[in-house]
């Protein structure tokens, strides 16, 4: 049995760390896990040719993700900080790096990390998310 290499193993850490927020506001369907699919095997290529980028990995699926969702459903992940105004999604900060969080800009906050989005959502589901 050969193991699994560090390449693959970062890729299969991203779509499990976007999948969780995503069953975290509850908008894990079928159809929403298939763009996470899309961008695994997007960025397993991209990683291939840039290893040094694998700790960007969880960003970037999470980014391509929330750019697939607006395209399709809408804005996703709502803020949960943000109780009055327009319902707004998070961004993932930093674009291009490791450690990335989901951050409301407007209220100037680190929300969650990417992969630990339920500790942030209020309930089962946020209102307005496809």
């Amino acid at each position: 049995m050969s193991a699994i290499s560090p390449l693959e193993q970062a890729v299969h850490a991203a779509r499990a760390l976007v999948i969780a927020d995503l069953v975290a506001a509850d908008v894990a369907e079928a159809d929403v896990v298939s763009l996470v699919e899309d961008s695994v095997v997007q960025r397993r290529w991209w990683v291939e040719q840039w290893p040094e980028g694998a700790q960007f990995l969880p960003g970037l699926v999470a980014q391509d993700v929330q750019d697939a969702l607006l395209d399709k459903y809408g804005r996703w992940p709502l803020c949960p900080v943000c109780a009055h105004g327009e319902p707004h999604a998070l961004e993932i900060e930093p674009e291009l790096g490791a450690d990335p969080h989901w951050v409301c800009h407007q209220a100037g906050v680190r929300v969650a990390a990417v992969g630990a989005l339920a500790a942030a959502l209020p309930g089962p589901a946020s209102p307005g998310a496809p």
